[in-house]
């Protein structure tokens, strides 16, 4: 069993030294078509995600009594 959840910040060093995403995935192992997906079509959405937290907007706005 493949687990592709460690090999993102692997990906996009590779993609960094201008190799291309089938030569990445290649150097990752990523040899069946469902792990090569998964990496190729994933967005990395959690910096834009923790600007919605509830919390955090409560703690950067002023409190009135």
């Amino acid at each position: 069993m493949v687990i592709i959840g460690d090999k993102w910040n692997v990906y996009l060093e590779l993609l960094g030294k201008d190799m291309s995403e089938g030569d990445a995935l290649d150097e990752l192992q990523l040899k069946r078509y469902c792990c090569r997906r998964m990496v190729l079509t994933h967005v990395d959405l959690i910096e834009k995600l923790l600007q919605y937290n509830p919390m955090e907007r409560s703690k950067e706005k002023p409190q009135f009594s």
